[in-house]
């Protein structure tokens, strides 16, 4: 018998089950589907031979446990870091290369300003000064009572100007966060901008192979090495709990397993199906708030050319009506730059609700287009083969009240515990959330068994003088009484 069972093969499961098997911890992975990744797994296409992605990922200098996962898994090095330009964005036709140092918060905003009047006026960049001023003071509890408010309206509170809003923050929240703006929490806004304010240097960075292969063997191997088992098309169906505690689980052909603990790092619509299976009451609530969960889908689209089009790694789009994506990964300047290898293009449609119905003929029609508009030489380039695929959720969206319905990791029935990108992680929903959730979820099962593990790297906060306005406006702590 294992000494814990974890639901879910994706980032949340395989970070927990990565680092509670380097304590020596016996574990089993059941995982549903006949693959492990979750949302951030690869596979091989058929006609090229070439690894590919659900759909692609950037990491960023700020994903500091998933950073920490691969480090533990010996991958950290198959990532290859692009320092400056931050990003390369295509706006109005214009290529704006925008830059982010590393120099003292403030001012590391400040090579971005000549690109950024050159879409907004001075006018538009002032109106921000309210909101700025309300973020430099903000920490993760300030952001959570906002919750209840959407981000577009809190925008138009804050007298952010309508360009403004428009030009950054629509396209910002809709490339980090999965929404627009109307959707989207004021809470889930303010926690990343009050971030970038407060912090510099940070970049992006891609991987070098299939995103699943970062993770997916090397957390296989150590589940392995310290004698635990992995299996997929292993549906959880049920689990079995005995006067609040948890005994095992009950899968979908009928198998029982039992274990004295349980990590559950699986989605929220999971989750909730979960608790409607005869559960009781001590899952009635969580299974109630998971299900208020929405999920983001988007389609990504990838083009193989016959030449190539570009040099850049990574560019994005202003969110314009009419648009189709937003972002664009030219991979083959990503793992073998330099070789003048004709081009692979992955590009992501966000919270693509009308774009889900379109064939795969307008699809890629339409994104060769955006190619094109972009990097001028793809217009001389034919698509050799092309491959569109629909992924139901990028991450839960973070609509207004979701944000303090994101549960800790410990639940109401003893010796179970919950994992993923939507758990309270103090961190946008993402594949940082989720190793973080999976990191933390690993302490709690090992202090259980009575090891100390300290492995979660905390949530970013932010520096310099911007911190010292935060920790200024913070409430005064009381003293403990005598």
């Amino acid at each position: 018998m294992s000494e814990v069972l974890i639901a879910g093969g994706g980032v949340a499961g395989l970070a927990c089950a990565s680092w509670l098997a380097g304590a020596g911890v016996r574990v089993t992975v059941l995982e549903s589907e006949t693959f492990l990744g979750g949302r951030a797994s690869s596979w091989t296409d058929e006609v090229t031979g070439e690894r590919v992605d659900i759909g692609p990922h950037v990491l960023s200098s700020e994903h500091r446990n998933f950073i920490a996962l691969l480090e533990r898994l010996g991958t950290a090095g198959q990532v290859r870091w692009q320092p400056d330009p931050l990003i390369t964005l295509l706006d109005a036709g214009r290529a704006l290369r925008m830059r982010a140092p590393a120099w003292p918060v403030p001012l590391h905003g400040l090579p971005a300003l000549p690109n950024a009047l050159r879409c907004v006026s001075p006018a538009d960049l002032l109106s921000n000064l309210r909101l700025a001023w309300r973020a430099t003071r903000m920490d993760e509890a300030a952001c959570l009572a906002l919750d209840g408010e959407d981000a577009l309206a809190y925008l138009r509170r804050m007298g952010v100007s309508a360009r403004f809003t428009e030009w950054f923050f629509a396209s910002a929240v809709l490339a980090l966060l999965n929404v627009p703006l109307e959707s989207c929490s004021a809470a889930s806004l303010m926690r990343v901008f009050r971030l970038m304010l407060g912090r510099s240097g940070w970049h992006f960075g891609f991987p070098t192979v299939g995103l699943a292969d970062l993770f997916v063997p090397g957390a296989r191997a150590a589940v392995e090495a310290a004698g635990g088992r992995v299996l997929t098309s292993a549906a959880v169906h049920a689990l079995l709990v005995r006067d609040g505690r948890f005994e095992g689980v009950v899968l979908e052909d009928g198998r029982r397993l039992h274990a004295g603990a349980a990590v559950l790092a699986l989605p929220p619509q999971a989750i909730a199906e979960l608790g409607r299976r005869g559960q009781g009451i001590a899952l009635e609530a969580l299974a109630r708030d998971a299900d208020a969960f929405r999920p983001s889908p988007y389609v990504s689209t990838l083009l193989w050319l016959d030449r190539p089009v570009t040099g850049e790694r990574f560019w994005a789009r202003t969110v314009a009506a009419g648009d189709l994506n937003t972002d664009f990964y030219e991979l083959n300047n990503i793992r073998s730059p330099g070789q003048g290898r004709p081009a692979l293009i992955a590009a992501n449609a966000i919270h693509a609700q009308a774009a889900w119905h379109w064939s795969d003929a307008q699809l890629v029609e339409r994104t060769l287009r955006e190619v094109r508009e972009f990097a001028p030489p793809a217009a001389q380039a034919a698509v050799v083969h092309s491959r569109v695929h629909r992924i139901p959720m990028a991450i839960p969206c973070p609509q207004p009240g979701t944000e303090r319905l994101r549960p800790a990791n410990a639940t109401p029935v003893e010796g179970l515990w919950l994992a993923g990108d939507w758990t309270a992680t103090a961190v946008p929903c993402s594949m940082e959330s989720a190793a973080r959730s999976g990191a933390l979820a690993a302490e709690a099962v090992a202090a259980r068994l009575g090891q100390r593990l300290a492995v979660a790297v905390p949530a970013p906060e932010t520096t310099g003088i911007v911190a010292a306005l935060r920790r200024r406006s913070a409430p005064p702590r009381r003293a403990p009484s005598a």
